[in-house]
């Protein structure tokens, strides 16, 4: 028989840092999405040195592990005397970093749209914008949402790093009932299913977003 000395309170203390989990993702993807798009479409669609310029930024980002850059954003929030708590520090780290990926999601989606279909809009009256708004961006959507929401359940994985700025979110909180009741394996299991639990649904929307795009 199995038995644990978990109590409510420690699953609670979990389900609360799971709250934590899921607030941070919702606003780095939130934010990392709209820079996304934006850099996406310059990077397409903008001058060479806007290009240029993001390019190697978005690089830069992309080179240097997430953990590090947690890091240094909370150190030169101290160093530069801002006063941002951990959580926006957090929040804005990810972001940027999810915007590095996102970026390149977009492009690939806007590089997926035929290009005849594109002079086409074009060669009936419509500007820049409207092609944007009514060809490119609709039949882009389609391309980058399953990779979009690979990305989104992997910003949701990577939060467990902002434990190291001192957020006390679903892992940090796991780990130290882990500390208490010295049963890592089964305190982990639970960690596991809520992780699974947050993630399964955006999973399936993206499923079912996909089947319903696909039979239009």
């Amino acid at each position: 028989m199995f038995n644990t000395s978990m109590t409510w309170d420690d699953f609670l203390l979990m389900l609360q840092g799971a709250g934590i989990t899921l607030a941070i993702t919702f606003w780095a993807v939130l934010g990392g999405t709209i820079l996304g798009i934006m850099f996406g479409l310059i990077r397409e669609s903008g001058p060479m040195w806007a290009r240029t310029i993001i390019g190697g930024c978005l690089d830069i980002f992309r080179s240097i592990p997430l953990l590090i850059q947690l890091v240094l954003f909370n150190s030169f929030n101290s160093i530069a005397k801002l006063g941002l708590p951990p959580f926006k520090v957090a929040c804005m780290a990810l972001a940027i970093y999810t915007a590095a990926y996102c970026t390149e999601v977009v492009r690939s989606g806007i590089l997926a749209v035929p290009v005849t279909t594109r002079r086409a809009a074009r060669s009936l009256g419509m500007t820049w914008l409207q092609d944007l708004r009514y060809i490119v961006l609709p039949m882009a959507t389609r391309v980058m949402l399953p990779s979009w929401i690979g990305l989104t359940l992997g910003v949701m994985k990577d939060t467990a790093l902002v434990l190291w700025i001192g957020i006390a979110e679903l892992l940090r909180n796991s780990q130290t009932i882990i500390t208490r009741l010295q049963e890592p394996l089964f305190i982990l299991m639970i960690a596991g299913l809520i992780y699974f639990a947050m993630s399964f649904p955006i999973a399936r929307i993206g499923a079912h977003l996909e089947r319903k795009w696909q039979n239009q």
